[in-house]
């Protein structure tokens, strides 16, 4: 971290120590009516320097999108794009990225092919588009890779104590992202996150995965708030695959520089954003320890990078799962 953002991410910390104190890491005995003060918020500060490097890598990547073409084809192609063409909401240039990245990764990874058809394949090997809504919302992946400088909200002494909870105090990181839904966008599909997405039915009775969402805008029911089901977890079912209104759907509205969290296996999608601005988040999953997480920051994450954050932050990067190197 820089100097100036460290003092603030020391501010934060201070700001939550007293909700700390009066934590349970138990949670036996929490009075879900109150957990909004148990939830910190981002100093101002903070928030606007999160703000503004989110929106510096969400304009490099818009100006210089990653899609590596090598003029190769692949037999797959087709069935990849018409994947893409019925799960989401992508343009064609969009699709023609991914399967840029695609065949590149192919290569990458020793021309390793898939058992299974495309759509059979574990969301954490197959390609997420990062332009989405017809190229209207966009999504960055691997923000610790990119922006090492904010890695601090993934080891929120009280969101961690949440995570280590439910998830397990060896739990790790299943991903680090930042999300713009794109002003004038319809909300995405209703789903529960991965890997539950390709587990068959029932699901299992616990969730595998803890999403939290740090809002870096005020989160509406107009500019695109997330909707959840409450309950949903308990259904062991996945959601029907449609963007369509639920019955029990609740619009998950706060301030900005809250942090909302969830259980994966929670129905939740994207609500519509009928304003005129983004609506901006960073969204930081963990999972148990014993599950893949959808980024190998081990195998990605610059080393001297990795070396300069704390302890707690390179565990769950996954760096203390690594086996020792053979001699």
């Amino acid at each position: 971290m820089t100097d100036a953002l460290t003092k603030l991410f020391a501010q934060m910390m201070a700001s939550g120590q007293e909700m700390a104190r009066a934590f349970n890491p138990a949670l036996e005995n929490v009075d879900t009516k109150a957990f909004e003060k148990l939830i910190p918020t981002m100093p101002a500060d903070m928030l606007e320097t999160y703000r503004q490097r989110i929106d510096a890598l969400m304009a490099d990547e818009r100006e210089h999108p990653h899609a590596p073409e090598d003029g190769t084809t692949s037999a797959e192609d087709e069935a990849i794009a018409d994947y893409y063409r019925r799960h989401y909401t992508v343009s064609e240039a969009e699709i023609g990225r991914i399967l840029a990245r695609v065949r590149h990764d192919r290569q990458r990874d020793l021309d390793t092919g898939w058992p299974v058809p495309y759509p059979k394949i574990a969301k954490s090997f197959i390609h997420l588009p990062t332009m989405f809504d017809q190229d209207r919302s966009q999504r960055v992946w691997q923000i610790p890779n990119k922006a090492p400088e904010l890695i601090g909200a993934a080891e929120h002494p009280h969101v961690l104590a949440v995570a280590r909870r439910l998830m397990g105090e060896d739990c790790t990181l299943h991903d680090y992202q930042a999300t713009s839904i794109g002003p004038g966008t319809g909300g995405g599909s209703w789903h529960v996150d991965a890997p539950l997405g390709q587990i068959p039915e029932p699901l299992p009775e616990f969730a595998l995965t803890l999403q939290t969402v740090w809002l870096l805008d005020d989160f509406t029911g107009h500019n695109g708030a997330t909707r959840i089901v409450p309950g949903s977890h308990r259904s062991r079912r996945s959601p029907p695959w449609s963007s369509d209104p639920l019955p029990d759907e609740v619009a998950l509205t706060a301030p900005a520089g809250s942090v909302a969290l969830w259980l994966s296996n929670t129905w939740h999608r994207s609500g519509p954003n009928n304003t005129d601005r983004p609506r901006r988040a960073l969204i930081i999953n963990y999972n148990r320890s014993w599950v893949r997480g959808f980024t190998d920051f081990t195998a990605t994450l610059d080393p001297q990078v990795a070396k300069r954050f704390s302890p707690t932050a390179r565990y769950l990067l996954g760096f203390g799962a690594r086996a020792p190197e053979r001699r």
